[in-house]
């Protein structure tokens, strides 16, 4: 795969969007949108997309402890379908289960201080989407 790739992180207030380098291997974080709404949101994507050259969007979906869409995972899909009816650059949804998490914690590993954790959590939230989109179809 040879090409940057977008990731995104939906939440109720935030949007966490990272990016990967040209050679779609390593994510990096990219910035965090505040939440407006579902259309101005899907617009705001496109828009970083093709400002970098973007060849996928991913859309981290949230599925629950059975792997089946629940309400939130619905969402998660309306959003990825206006980001598509904006942008010719293919929308795929991923499976983001714990990426929340795995953040959290990859910042207290990193000794980031209590009260320094909860910014940008989001951002790396896309972040841990992002690589895992990008290892499970890395080329061995």
């Amino acid at each position: 795969m040879t090409g940057r790739i977008l990731g995104v992180d939906p939440g109720e207030k935030n949007i966490g969007v990272a990016i990967s380098d040209p050679t779609g291997t390593i994510a990096s974080p990219l910035t965090v949108l505040r939440h407006i709404s579902r259309l101005v949101d899907a617009g705001l994507i496109a828009e970083l997309a093709r400002e970098h050259g973007a060849i996928k969007i991913v859309v981290g979906q949230p599925l629950d402890s059975s792997g089946k869409v629940g309400p939130q995972a619905r969402k998660t899909s309306r959003l990825a379908e206006a980001i598509q009816s904006q942008t010719d650059v293919p929308v795929l949804l991923w499976d983001e289960s714990g990426s929340t998490q795995i953040a959290r914690e990859a910042r207290i590993q990193m000794k980031v201080r209590h009260k320094d954790r909860k910014g940008h959590l989001d951002q790396m939230a896309a972040v841990v989407i992002l690589q895992s989109f990008l290892d499970a179809h890395a080329i061995p």
